[in-house]
């Protein structure tokens, strides 16, 4: 046994939904008695794939004493049989986390088995950790992006890099957040600032959320906080709109910030309802 990150689920919290089962191709999550639960140590390797998924912040990363995790056991009992898409899956999670000793050992394994497995794909860069619906399966597409330059039809390229966005949907541990600097931003702040993309979007990765209309806003909390101390961002930009509810989003980022281990530099916008930036500064 020796201290490791694990993960932790709330059963008061958990509905037994089952989102975050697809999240886990490692078989460490079940649905029992209606809830999610932990059914292994050895399946669990703590990276965290699974706290995007679930809708209403049950599962979070904690310390504690476990057994080692163990790759050859959970591709030999769980990824293995679950088919080439998984095992890609998998494959791409260990690297993109840099696990290069589970990396190397699940491929010996699949050499044992006499399975290749090609990784690449110049389409899109899948990361397992979006749950059941395929629309919020999550995507890094930033390489393929242009440079910032507008055509001759006068059409500007998306600096969008990745998907999902909204902040209940995302996987706060997603390749794409891995040291990067992170626009949070009120949903109608991309409508009413014309030049969102050229001017707040651009090299930076996004989340969106509605401090009014949004449930579950503790969620939230869970998730930055995940996105300073698991992904080491470098900085988090808030982008608000001037009426009163936006400023419960930056009241949550603040307090995010305020309770992470981690200690980076928090930047407010403040879009007025003209679509005018009203202000800009560190906080």
């Amino acid at each position: 046994m020796a201290v490791r990150q694990m993960i932790e689920i709330n059963e008061e919290l958990c509905t037994g939904c089952g989102d975050c089962i697809p999240g886990c191709p490692e078989g460490a999550l079940q649905i029992i008695d209606g809830k999610a639960r932990l059914i292994s140590d050895l399946f669990c390797d703590g990276l965290g794939a699974c706290l995007g998924t679930c809708p209403v912040g049950a599962i979070k990363t904690i310390e504690r004493e476990a057994e080692p995790y163990d790759e050859k056991r959970v591709m030999e009992e769980n990824i293995i049989p679950a088919g080439e898409n998984t095992i890609k899956a998998h494959l791409k999670h260990l690297k993109d986390h840099n696990q290069t000793e589970f990396l190397n050992i699940a491929l010996g394994t699949l050499k044992e088995r006499g399975i290749e497995v090609n990784l690449e794909d110049k389409k899109h860069h899948h990361h397992h950790g979006g749950g059941g619906c395929p629309g919020s399966q999550s995507f890094s597409f930033g390489e393929e992006k242009p440079q910032e330059t507008v055509s001759d039809a006068g059409v500007r390229p998306s600096q969008l890099t990745h998907w999902p966005v909204q902040l209940h949907l995302v996987s706060p541990v997603a390749p794409h957040f891995q040291g990067s600097d992170v626009l949070l931003a009120a949903d109608c702040c991309a409508f009413a600032h014309g030049d969102f993309h050229k001017d707040y979007l651009k090299d930076r990765t996004l989340a969106i959320a509605c401090p009014k209309l949004d449930s579950g806003q503790e969620v939230y909390i869970e998730k930055v906080k995940a996105m300073i101390d698991q992904a080491k961002i470098n900085t988090l930009t808030v982008m608000i709109m001037q009426v009163p509810c936006c400023g419960g989003l930056l009241r949550l980022a603040q307090q995010a910030v305020m309770e992470a281990e981690r200690k980076i530099p928090l930047k407010v916008v403040v879009v007025g309802i003209d679509g005018g930036i009203l202000k800009e500064e560190w906080v």
